[in-house]
Protein backbone atom coordinates (compact mmCIF):
# COMPACT_ATOMS: atom_id res chain seq x y z
CA UNK A 1 0.00 0.00 0.00
CA UNK A 2 2.58 2.26 1.00
CA UNK A 3 4.68 1.12 -2.20
CA UNK A 4 1.92 1.81 -4.66
CA UNK A 5 1.42 5.64 -2.99
CA UNK A 6 4.98 6.15 -3.25
CA UNK A 7 5.21 4.78 -6.72
CA UNK A 8 2.42 7.08 -8.10
CA UNK A 9 4.01 10.11 -6.94
CA UNK A 10 7.32 11.67 -7.83
CA UNK A 11 11.02 10.94 -6.53
CA UNK A 12 11.28 13.31 -4.24
CA UNK A 13 8.62 12.28 -2.84
CA UNK A 14 9.14 8.86 -2.84
CA UNK A 15 12.02 9.23 -0.41
CA UNK A 16 9.48 11.41 2.22
CA UNK A 17 6.67 9.06 2.10
CA UNK A 18 8.56 6.38 2.13
CA UNK A 19 10.52 7.16 5.17
CA UNK A 20 6.78 8.67 6.93
CA UNK A 21 4.83 5.34 5.83
CA UNK A 22 7.68 3.38 7.04
CA UNK A 23 7.47 5.07 10.41
CA UNK A 24 3.81 4.67 10.19
CA UNK A 25 3.87 0.87 8.92
CA UNK A 26 5.81 -0.36 11.21
CA UNK A 27 3.63 1.59 13.74
CA UNK A 28 1.20 -0.02 12.47
CA UNK A 29 2.54 -3.42 12.38
CA UNK A 30 3.28 -2.95 15.95
CA UNK A 31 0.15 -2.12 17.20
CA UNK A 32 -1.18 -4.99 14.89
CA UNK A 33 1.23 -7.58 16.37
CA UNK A 34 0.20 -6.00 20.22
CA UNK A 35 -3.47 -6.56 19.46
CA UNK A 36 -2.74 -10.22 18.05
CA UNK A 37 -0.53 -11.09 21.21
CA UNK A 38 -3.18 -9.30 23.58
CA UNK A 39 -5.81 -11.69 21.70
CA UNK A 40 -3.63 -14.40 21.92
CA UNK A 41 -2.72 -14.03 25.75
CA UNK A 42 -6.69 -13.33 26.22
CA UNK A 43 -7.79 -16.73 23.98
CA UNK A 44 -5.15 -18.38 26.27
CA UNK A 45 -6.58 -16.72 29.67
CA UNK A 46 -10.16 -17.48 28.41
CA UNK A 47 -8.90 -20.87 27.42
CA UNK A 48 -6.70 -21.53 31.37
CA UNK A 49 -10.43 -20.28 33.03
CA UNK A 50 -12.65 -22.15 31.01
CA UNK A 51 -10.54 -25.64 32.30
CA UNK A 52 -10.72 -24.31 35.21
CA UNK A 53 -14.04 -24.25 35.35
CA UNK A 54 -14.61 -27.61 33.79
CA UNK A 55 -12.01 -29.16 36.72
CA UNK A 56 -14.60 -27.38 39.12
CA UNK A 57 -17.32 -28.96 37.92
CA UNK A 58 -15.39 -32.35 37.57
CA UNK A 59 -14.61 -31.82 41.08
CA UNK A 60 -17.89 -31.04 42.09
CA UNK A 61 -19.61 -33.88 40.25
CA UNK A 62 -17.20 -36.56 41.66
CA UNK A 63 -17.57 -35.56 45.18
CA UNK A 64 -21.80 -35.24 44.59
CA UNK A 65 -20.98 -38.89 42.70
CA UNK A 66 -18.82 -40.13 46.00
CA UNK A 67 -21.87 -39.38 48.48
CA UNK A 68 -24.87 -40.27 46.47
CA UNK A 69 -22.85 -43.77 46.67
CA UNK A 70 -22.57 -43.38 50.04
CA UNK A 71 -26.07 -42.55 50.32
CA UNK A 72 -26.71 -45.08 48.44
CA UNK A 73 -24.64 -47.57 50.31
CA UNK A 74 -26.35 -46.54 53.67
CA UNK A 75 -29.86 -47.03 52.21
CA UNK A 76 -29.37 -50.47 51.04
CA UNK A 77 -28.10 -51.38 54.56
CA UNK A 78 -31.42 -49.87 55.74
CA UNK A 79 -33.13 -52.06 53.32
CA UNK A 80 -30.97 -55.03 54.73
CA UNK A 81 -31.87 -54.40 57.95
CA UNK A 82 -35.45 -53.83 57.57
CA UNK A 83 -35.92 -56.96 54.99
CA UNK A 84 -34.40 -59.17 57.83
CA UNK A 85 -36.54 -57.62 60.42
CA UNK A 86 -39.73 -58.56 58.37
CA UNK A 87 -38.67 -61.95 57.79
CA UNK A 88 -37.98 -62.36 61.44
CA UNK A 89 -41.65 -60.74 62.47
CA UNK A 90 -43.16 -63.27 59.98
CA UNK A 91 -41.57 -66.15 60.78
CA UNK A 92 -42.74 -65.08 64.57
CA UNK A 93 -45.95 -64.65 63.78
CA UNK A 94 -46.37 -67.80 61.56
CA UNK A 95 -45.34 -69.48 64.91
CA UNK A 96 -48.23 -67.22 66.84
CA UNK A 97 -50.88 -67.97 64.47
CA UNK A 98 -49.78 -71.77 64.59
CA UNK A 99 -50.40 -71.99 68.48
CA UNK A 100 -53.30 -69.74 68.39
CA UNK A 101 -55.01 -72.90 66.36
CA UNK A 102 -53.57 -75.30 68.37
CA UNK A 103 -55.09 -73.76 71.67
CA UNK A 104 -58.48 -73.01 70.18
CA UNK A 105 -58.64 -77.01 69.40
CA UNK A 106 -57.11 -77.71 72.66
CA UNK A 107 -60.49 -75.64 73.89
CA UNK A 108 -62.75 -76.69 71.54
CA UNK A 109 -61.88 -80.18 73.42
CA UNK A 110 -61.98 -79.07 76.66
CA UNK A 111 -65.36 -77.22 76.23
CA UNK A 112 -66.26 -80.71 74.67
CA UNK A 113 -65.39 -82.51 77.81
CA UNK A 114 -66.79 -80.00 79.77
CA UNK A 115 -70.22 -80.45 77.57
CA UNK A 116 -69.99 -84.20 77.83
CA UNK A 117 -69.54 -83.58 81.33
CA UNK A 118 -72.86 -81.60 82.29
CA UNK A 119 -74.70 -82.81 79.94
CA UNK A 120 -74.75 -86.42 81.68
CA UNK A 121 -74.51 -84.80 84.97
CA UNK A 122 -76.99 -82.10 85.43
CA UNK A 123 -80.67 -81.01 85.36
CA UNK A 124 -81.75 -79.80 81.79
CA UNK A 125 -82.50 -76.09 83.48
CA UNK A 126 -78.74 -75.83 84.99
CA UNK A 127 -77.42 -77.37 81.81
CA UNK A 128 -79.24 -75.04 79.36
CA UNK A 129 -78.06 -72.17 81.50
CA UNK A 130 -74.13 -73.33 81.27
CA UNK A 131 -74.28 -73.91 77.76
CA UNK A 132 -75.56 -70.56 77.33
CA UNK A 133 -73.14 -68.78 79.42
CA UNK A 134 -70.37 -70.99 78.09
CA UNK A 135 -71.47 -70.51 74.84
CA UNK A 136 -71.35 -66.94 75.01
CA UNK A 137 -67.76 -66.71 76.86
CA UNK A 138 -66.47 -68.77 74.05
CA UNK A 139 -67.79 -66.60 70.87
CA UNK A 140 -67.10 -63.80 72.83
CA UNK A 141 -63.24 -64.71 73.29
CA UNK A 142 -62.59 -65.97 70.65
CA UNK A 143 -64.23 -62.89 68.32
CA UNK A 144 -61.91 -61.07 70.52
CA UNK A 145 -58.81 -62.62 69.53
CA UNK A 146 -59.85 -62.76 65.85
CA UNK A 147 -59.83 -59.03 66.26
CA UNK A 148 -56.20 -58.48 67.31
CA UNK A 149 -53.57 -58.26 65.23
CA UNK A 150 -51.06 -61.29 66.19
CA UNK A 151 -47.97 -59.55 66.59
CA UNK A 152 -47.79 -55.74 67.02
CA UNK A 153 -44.80 -53.68 65.50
Amino acid sequence: MSMSMASSSGNSSISTKSQSSGSEGDLQVVITDERKNKRKQSNRESARRSRMRKRNRLDQLTKQLSQLAKNNGEILATIDITTQHYLNVEAENSILRAQMGELSQRLQSLNDIVHDIIINTTTTYERDCYLTSAQNFTTTTYTLCLNQPVFQW
